[in-house]
């Protein structure tokens, strides 16, 4: 049976957003730590070893689809934002980035996912980050108060893309730096996709087109907007992913359509400057 189709209304959108990684922190509350498919993606999108061992058990969730740390260099004592931070893996490698005189914010709306990065903050003894409730498209951070932005594979499941970015640029100083890893469509997809709940908490159903990603960047205030370095999104994918099958399920399309249609997202690493 088929699920409900994707709503196309703000608050019903982050409310299926909210509900879907809700599953995910609760999933992963039930298992041990990182499991071998979460290493093997975390080293497909840009993590090393070392960087993986460094972070809490718990922390990494095997999402995202790229690694936000590794685009520019943080120093010590900058003050650090993440949008959208999760269990908080990427807040983590930053905390350790920044150092005892730096400070991490992360930023995310689900509850189950604030408690599971708050705690792998205390297990980890971990003070230099903290987690608080919010929307990326209103920050919980006044202005011009930090010194980077950093975000993974979470820009693309706003339904208001351009509030992000004004936020983004509100909450930086000035010189202050955007490092975002992101999924962007090179094609539009098929509309049974679009309409699937579970390819947009996938990163796939709400995501831009190349063009229109980074213009919303540039329509913000940002300058010197680069791509660093980009991959393919069906590199990411393995045969056995469960949200593959979901996916597959709601759309009525086969396993080779939703594959196909996969061809066409790019995972981009963008770096840009206020």
């Amino acid at each position: 049976m088929k699920a409900e189709r994707m709503s196309t209304n703000a608050d019903e959108i982050r409310e299926a957003v909210r509900e879907g990684y809700t599953r995910v922190a609760e999933r992963a509350s039930s298992c041990c730590g990182a499991s071998s498919r979460e290493s093997e993606i975390g080293r497909k999108i840009g993590y090393s070893d070392d960087e993986l061992a460094a972070v809490p058990q718990g922390a990494n969730l095997g999402v995202g689809c790229g690694n936000p740390t590794a685009i520019d260099s943080l120093r010590a004592g900058e003050i650090v934002v993440d949008l959208g931070s999760g269990a908080g893996m990427d807040a983590f490698l930053a905390a350790r980035q920044v150092g005892p005189t730096g400070h991490v914010i992360g930023v995310d709306m689900t509850d189950a996912m604030l408690e599971k990065a708050r705690e792998n903050a205390r297990k980890a003894g971990v003070s230099n980050v903290e987690f608080r409730k919010g929307h990326i498209e209103n920050l919980p951070i006044e202005d011009e108060s930090v010194d980077v932005i950093i975000s993974n594979c979470v820009i693309n499941l706003s339904p208001a893309k351009d509030e992000v970015y004004r936020e983004a640029y509100r909450v930086l100083r000035p010189g202050g730096r955007l490092m975002v890893s992101d999924i962007v469509l090179e094609r539009p997809l098929p509309p049974e996709i679009v309409r699937s709940v579970d390819a947009y908490v996938g990163c796939v159903g709400g995501a831009s087109l190349r063009a229109d990603y980074l213009e919303t960047i540039r329509r913000a205030g940002f300058s010197r907007v680069e791509i660093q370095s980009e991959g393919r999104f069906a590199d990411i994918l393995s045969p056995d992913d469960p949200q593959m099958a979901q996916v597959v399920n709601e759309s009525g399309l086969t396993v080779d359509q939703v594959r196909e249609a996969a061809e066409s997202v790019t995972s981009l690493h963008i770096l840009a400057a206020k």
